[in-house]
């Protein structure tokens, strides 16, 4: 974790609080290239050294607390498959059998930082998607309304709206190594657990329209949404996961308090030229 994590799940933690509602801690470990036990353990304790305290979810200790567990997303698969053949069978994702290759030459580049690039549509027509029995060895796309505006009002970046098919594709919703994708496993969590408010960082606005077409394809009610800004370094860019100085188990362990920590996360952009404190 690094200090924008802790940036947003406080800013939960506060909006949680001022409104006498319920903070969900949740566990995202689908990715197995970045996903490690060591990793959830020091994510609870750097949280619990900062003060946070949430009263459902996944703690390293216990385990999960709550009626809508598991928590840890790994543990969910049968809600994720579930919601894959509603999904399938009411004709709103098909099968891709698209390499990456076959991408990278066809597709326009992605207007945003790690966003993926517009499927260029070579599988969408398929008709065959109602003979797969599981959705393994090949990729799910969720077929996007071309030319539908998704408008959603942000509670803190205000009215929001992205095109399908322009600002984004057909996006995957389950992967050929058999693993579901982001869009779909945390829509379908947050259905779910009821999640009445999703609390996040700017990055993930154009996600938000996504897992809105995947909410109103399933039935569900759609969440509020509270996206953050992004913490930056001095340089205007946005801190990365491999910005370890700024790690919040680094800064522990160069004596900063919890409350030097928090006043880092909140505090306005450095200019450019200076530096942040070690």
């Amino acid at each position: 974790m690094h200090i924008g994590h802790a940036r947003t799940f406080w800013i939960a933690a506060e909006r949680a609080s001022k409104h006498r509602g319920t903070l969900i801690l949740r566990n995202e470990d689908l990715d197995p290239q970045r996903s490690r036990a060591e990793f959830a353990r020091a994510m609870i304790e750097d949280l619990q050294w900062l003060g946070i305290r949430w009263t459902e979810g996944w703690s390293a200790e216990h385990g999960s607390a709550g009626n809508c567990g598991p928590y840890v997303q790994s543990e969910r698969r049968r809600f994720y498959l579930e919601a894959w053949r509603q999904l399938r069978d009411g004709g709103s994702i098909y099968p891709c059998t698209c390499s990456r290759k076959d991408l990278q030459q066809s597709a326009s580049a992605p207007n945003d930082l790690d966003d993926e690039p517009v499927y260029p549509g070579r599988c969408r027509e398929r008709g065959d998607a109602i003979e797969f029995e599981k959705p393994a060895d090949v990729n799910w796309r969720f077929r996007v309304p071309d030319g539908e505006a998704i408008a959603f009002t942000d509670l803190n970046m205000g009215e929001q709206s992205y095109v399908a098919g322009r600002d984004f594709g057909d996006f995957l919703v389950w992967r050929r190594d058999d693993v579901p994708a982001y869009q779909m496993a945390v829509a379908v969590d947050d259905a779910a657990m009821r999640i009445t408010e999703v609390v996040r960082g700017s990055d993930l606005l154009k996600s938000t329209a996504r897992q809105i077409l995947l909410l109103r394809a399933l039935g569900c009610a759609i969440p509020d949404y509270f996206h953050c800004e992004l913490v930056r370094d001095a340089a205007g860019q946005r801190l990365a996961k491999r910005a370890d100085a700024l790690s919040i188990r680094h800064l522990r362990e160069s004596g900063m308090s919890p409350e030097g920590v928090l006043e880092l996360a909140f505090r306005p952009p450095a200019p450019a030229g200076s530096n942040l404190p070690e």
